[in-house]
């Protein structure tokens, strides 16, 4: 799958719309990832207007590019469906991961901005959201069509790093 090759951190975005139906195929490759016992607890906020995506700029140092995406994703998880309570990072991270590949299969350029690895960014997303104590800020990814970026190969394969088990 060549989008796993060339998919690269995308900073800069065109002034242009990501068309609703890219929006759906966004959000149903993040849908369609593994989780833990089949849990699911990924809830999305789509945010495309400029104020609140401004507003999302604001919540981390890293966010500020967020304010010139197309659309933002707020990728959340939902307590109340946590049947493995400690999987639920690495099934939002699944999640997000499946966005950023669909994103460059449709020519799109996108970027995971962390919030769960900070408790400051957690709560400042919490609270512009008004989230329920039940619904966790995991991340933001910030979805527009590349300027002057692309999505180009890197080979990042280092052999000395695999280790193969001898029987």
């Amino acid at each position: 799958m060549e989008e796993i090759y060339i998919r690269r951190s995308i900073r800069k975005f065109k002034e242009q719309e990501v068309e609703p139906e890219k929006i759906d195929k966004l959000l149903r490759a993040a849908m369609q990832a593994p989780s833990a016992a089949n849990q699911q607890p990924w809830e999305f906020i789509v945010v495309k207007n400029k104020e609140r995506l401004a507003q999302i700029a604001q919540t981390s140092p890293y966010a500020k590019l967020a304010e010139n995406s197309a659309v933002t994703f707020v990728l959340l998880a939902n307590d109340k469906e946590l049947k493995v309570p400690a999987g639920w990072e690495q099934d939002m991270s699944a999640a997000a991961q499946n966005m950023l590949l669909e994103a460059v299969h449709l020519g799109l350029g996108g970027v995971w901005l962390g919030v769960a690895t900070s408790d400051v960014v957690t709560e400042n997303v919490s609270r512009l959201f008004q989230l329920p104590d039940h619904i966790r800020p995991f991340a933001l990814i910030s979805i527009g069509y590349p300027y002057g970026q692309r999505n180009e190969f890197v080979d990042r394969y280092k052999a000395d790093r695999v280790h193969y088990e001898i029987w």
